[in-house]
């Protein structure tokens, strides 16, 4: 007969509580078991003492004479210090999926153009200071000029804005005149 230490689980609808039992392996989850040695109430906070409960003396007892016990209680003696959980090796699982690899493929493309282009402007700008500041003296007499261009622009600009702003300032005074008279 292969012994198993698992959980049966109780409890209403949304509301587990489980058992932590030994059993035959091939007897059902709820159905009939040898003992039960302790108790998980998931629904508690993780840091409470009643979460899980285990009578540790039994559990080792079982232990040493051939229960094999499920994941969860696994950890669960393994939190206790009565079995330590040999770590599972699963490396695919940390692996990234072809569309995540892509992406970061993407990522360190950009990132290399991108230190290019700041490693390239960096060389420019040492190069062309000198012409820079001919060409800033250049601009500045256009800009002078320039100005004196715009202000007639502006000018004629105006009068379009404040007929504009009589235009809107009428329909208010019309609209409260029949409001008044009504």
């Amino acid at each position: 007969m292969a012994i198993a230490i698992r959980l049966s689980r109780g409890g209403a609808k949304k509301r587990p509580y489980y058992r932590i039992v030994v059993a035959d392996s091939r007897a059902a989850r709820d159905g009939k078991y040898l003992e039960q040695i302790g108790t998980y109430n998931p629904l508690l906070p993780k840091d409470s003492e009643e979460r899980v409960k285990l009578n540790g003396d039994r559990a080792k007892h079982w232990l040493s004479v051939g229960a094999q016990p499920s994941d969860r209680v696994a950890r669960f003696l393994d939190a206790a210090g009565i079995r330590e959980r040999a770590p599972r090796n699963n490396p695919k699982k940390g692996e990234p999926g072809e569309a995540a690899k892509e992406r970061a493929e993407e990522r360190a493309a950009k990132a290399a153009e991108a230190e290019e282009a700041a490693a390239a402007a960096a060389a420019q700008p040492e190069a062309e200071e000198a012409p820079a500041v001919e060409e800033a003296a250049a601009e500045a007499p256009a800009d002078e000029a320039a100005p004196g261009a715009d202000s007639p622009a502006e000018g004629a600009a105006e009068p379009d804005e404040g007929s504009t702003l009589k235009a809107s300032s009428e329909e208010p005074v019309e609209g409260s005149e029949e409001k008044a008279e009504g």
